[in-house]
């Protein structure tokens, strides 16, 4: 016997709406069993991880920081999937969009001046784009599988960055911890409101979903962004490139990438240390898929993906869990997430079925 997936000829529009819904409303029925099996009583221990960040002004503060990144970076991860490019590589991006941008605060730290800011996030978009041309020109000219080569640039990227702040860049007044320089105020990305920590980076992943959402509506380009992902013969019957739109993907999510990578470190943690991100390229996969490849619903996506962070912590000093169960609940999203859009675009047979009916028919 063996289970096949076959395609179904009509696909229900209210269950590809209700898609994200069903699963996330699996993923707490599995979550609080989880926290039973952990000995856990499931009610308190759901209230401490979804609604225990919700009630405090700074929580929301906090909530909005952590979602900027995973918003920026999936708006741009919805262009390359949409496409048909499979860009893994994003917290990699992120980070050598970081490195990039702090350039400035940390080698001509001397220098103030209010051109400093807008140039780092500039080197940022910059950083991460660069980064990202690696696997698009190895995919676009030599054919190679983008997932690998985007993926296994994160490991170089990160060994990268703890290279320079334990070596070139680590501050002299630093008491040889491994960290650059506290950046200068010409170098901080100020906060939009005054009553807590969210800067303007959660301003640059609205307007970025916003704009893309837009040009994915109403452009040529996310036509062609269209049609290409879904048929690359048709795309160049209407005479698209292929190879120009892996271009175009990729440098466009690293870009974003490298603005949610300097943000981050310019807006929330004013330094480089070793480790500047919890994940935020790989939970951002997530976002995209959750949020149905639409840049406005990646906005309400990245606000649950971050409440999946802060409910977390909130739940390891509540009732005393691993922080890895952060780690479990965006897993079981993910997986429950992609479970639903299959069982929507698909059915299960049987194969044995098939071969009974076979066998049948030989013997009369």
């Amino acid at each position: 016997m063996r289970i096949e997936l076959e395609k179904r000829a009509k696909i229900s529009t209210l269950l590809s709406i209700l898609s994200p819904f069903i699963a996330f409303a699996l993923t707490i029925v599995f979550g609080g069993l989880m926290f039973a099996l952990l000995g856990k009583n499931p009610v308190t221990a759901l209230y401490s991880f979804f609604v225990e960040p919700l009630i405090e002004v700074w929580s929301l503060h906090e909530l909005a920081i952590k979602a900027a990144p995973l918003i920026l970076i999936g708006v741009g991860l919805s262009v390359c999937f949409r496409s048909n490019n499979w860009n893994i590589g994003a917290e990699g991006q992120f980070i050598m969009g970081a490195i990039a941008g702090s350039i400035l605060p940390v080698v001509f730290y001397d220098w103030q001046s209010p051109m400093v800011l807008p140039l780092m996030l500039l080197l940022g978009m910059l950083g991460g784009a660069l980064f990202a041309a690696i696997p698009a020109f190895l995919k676009a000219h030599m054919n190679t599988n983008e997932i690998l080569t985007s993926l296994m640039l994160v490991y170089v990227a990160q060994l990268f960055l703890d290279w320079l702040v334990r070596g070139p860049w680590r501050n002299p007044q630093g008491m040889n911890f491994p960290e650059t320089r506290t950046f200068g105020p010409d170098a901080i990305l100020p906060e939009m409101l005054a009553s807590g920590r969210t800067h303007w980076g959660f301003a640059f992943a609205i307007i970025a979903a916003v704009l893309v959402w837009f040009m994915m509506r109403y452009t040529l380009r996310g036509f062609e962004i269209t049609v290409l992902g879904q048929s690359a013969r048709a795309g160049r019957f209407a005479g698209f490139s292929s190879r120009k739109m892996i271009w175009f993907s990729m440098l466009f999510s690293g870009a974003l990438a490298g603005l949610a990578g300097i943000a981050e470190v310019s807006g929330a943690i004013q330094q480089l240390r070793p480790v500047i991100s919890p994940g935020y390229g790989f939970t951002a996969i997530i976002v995209a898929f959750l949020g149905r490849l639409n840049p406005l619903g990646i906005i309400a996506a990245g606000l649950v993906l971050a409440l999946t962070y802060l409910g977390g912590e909130a739940a390891q000093l509540s009732i005393g869990v691993s922080e890895k169960v952060t780690r479990v609940f965006q897993g079981l999203l993910l997986f429950f997430v992609l479970s639903c859009d299959t069982l929507i675009h698909y059915r299960i047979r049987l194969v044995w079925q098939r071969l009974a009916a076979i066998k049948t028919d030989e013997a009369h």
